[in-house]
């Protein structure tokens, strides 16, 4: 082994982002989702509601308001999403933030789409506000495809009082949450020759509030799910091409540009995918390597990120179905084997970039996935090791560790004595001696930021490695 460095992980080309639970599918825990698709991503997409003072409340929607003639998958008086427990008089333990942790623990920032009551006044903004202050740097989607007709908050309130309500929502925030960033999310241009985007200046003022602008956008979507089954001669579906959502997607991104007097926002796809139940599975593979295909070879890089819509899913939508006999259980789609391919790739990787030497206790810091300081080890491998193992002993055991060889992740909960890295050359063959470097970064073991730990505390968390774990290497099989 020789000295050991300072690495610095920086922002990916363009972030890779996933959807993790909505109304179509459970939360499936990190551990799973990290092991699956070896990597962790930049963000996890966790989708909720906010209606305290509806009737019901906080039952889930389709619980507190069950009736036989479902027509559509929002008929209900309130957004049938997981019903978010935090807020005035709420629960921290419950959801999302147990999920909130789960998320941050493995090395990921949180993305919270709230759906939100469009009257509810500063005192229960605040509220939120104040749940969200240790999560460090949190994306706050609220009111998504705000020009929509189909969610409770469009069906309440005018399309200028669903807007008027984000601007107010964007300076409560500003004010009391400096570690959240506001995600407007609109349907932006719904053709790529569009002169502006839908309702482009009713939500004028709210492109200029929010920190971040966005459109949903699906290749292929079969809208009538659960309600009715997607086939031929059907009118609850589309598909279109892949070159034009693309282009509509870029053509939103300018026109965002246009409405903020020239200044270019961070662009996300908060949600991206086609629908399997149109395409079938193959095709939906296919549409979505074209679409990063179109991504890597655009040498504009307008795209700070994007959003697969989702892990699993009770439909088509998803790197997995989830089984009908056993929600636990997920049914891996061909989309799977290609998105894990293409989040390896370079422009989709964090950067990482080794910096000065580094000595015991090292300081750690984590800020995000796209801007948090680590160690790097230098190794040289003789040849593919048949045994990898890192032995975490005496003050190490219970440091909460994210560790990455050969583009391959892997975590280290509290506790955890022993962690296998021999996965990492399952499908890579080592043939002559190599230089490799291992690297670890160090989140937060509870999932939350330390307000003790200086005025930067919303942003970054610290942690004193005080050394490095027992690495053992081993290039043949005991017995033979």
């Amino acid at each position: 082994m020789e000295q050991v460095y300072r690495v610095h992980l920086g922002p990916a080309r363009c972030g890779a982002d996933l959807g993790d639970g909505s109304e179509r599918g459970l939360y499936v825990d990190q551990d799973t989702i990290l092991r699956k698709l070896g990597r962790p991503h930049r963000q996890i997409n966790l989708m909720y509601c906010y209606y305290p003072n509806d009737e019901g409340w906080p039952k889930r929607a389709h619980d507190a308001h069950a009736h036989d003639n479902l027509t559509d998958i929002w008929d209900y008086p309130y957004d049938d999403y997981f019903t978010y427990k935090g807020g005035i008089g709420g629960n921290l333990e419950d959801e999302p933030f147990k999920f909130m942790r789960d998320v941050r623990r493995h090395g990921q920032d949180v993305c919270l789409t709230l759906t939100m009551d469009p009257f509810l006044d500063e005192e229960h903004i605040s509220a939120v506000c104040k749940d969200l202050a240790k999560f460090g740097r949190v994306q706050v989607r609220v009111n998504h495809e705000a020009t929509g007709n189909w969610f409770s908050f469009n069906k309440r309130a005018s399309y200028e009082e669903v807007a008027a309500f984000f601007v107010k929502v964007c300076k409560v925030f500003h004010r009391e949450a400096p570690n959240c960033r506001l995600i407007l999310c609109l349907d932006g241009c719904k053709n790529a020759n569009d002169e502006k985007m839908e309702m482009e200046d009713i939500f004028a003022d709210a492109a200029r509030a929010c920190d971040i602008v966005s459109v949903d956008r699906y290749m292929a979507l079969h809208w009538g799910y659960p309600v009715d089954i997607c086939d031929f001669g059907g009118n609850s579906h589309s598909r279109s091409k892949v070159e034009d959502i693309y282009k509509m997607c870029k053509k939103s991104y300018e026109r965002y540009a246009y409405v903020n007097n020239g200044v270019y926002k961070p662009m996300v796809l908060s949600e991206l995918n086609a629908d399997a139940d149109v395409t079938g599975p193959y095709d939906q593979a296919e549409m979505f390597r074209k679409f990063a295909d179109l991504l890597e070879a655009d040498e504009q890089n307008w795209l700070s990120g994007f959003t697969m819509y989702m892990f699993r899913d009770r439909g088509r939508l998803g790197l997995e179905i989830q089984d009908p006999n056993n929600a636990n259980v997920g049914i891996k789609q061909p989309l799977m084997d290609t998105y894990r391919e293409m989040i390896h790739e370079e422009f989709f990787s964090p950067k990482m970039e080794d910096k000065e030497k580094a000595a015991f206790p090292a300081k750690l810091r984590w800020g995000s996935f796209e801007d948090s300081d680590g160690i790097a080890v230098p190794l040289k491998l003789e040849k593919t090791p048949v045994f990898f193992e890192l032995f975490f002993k005496d003050s190490l055991k219970d440091a909460n560790l994210m560790i990455e060889i050969g583009g391959e992740w892997f975590y280290k909960a509290p506790g955890v004595e022993c962690i296998d890295l021999a996965s990492a050359f399952f499908n890579r063959k080592i043939e002559a001696p190599t230089d490799m470097t291992l690297r670890i970064f160090a989140p937060p073991a509870s999932g939350e930021n330390d307000e003790n730990q200086g005025d930067d505390w919303q942003m970054n968390y610290y942690y004193d490695l005080p050394g490095l774990p027992e690495i053992r290497i081993v290039y043949e099989p005991i017995e033979k």
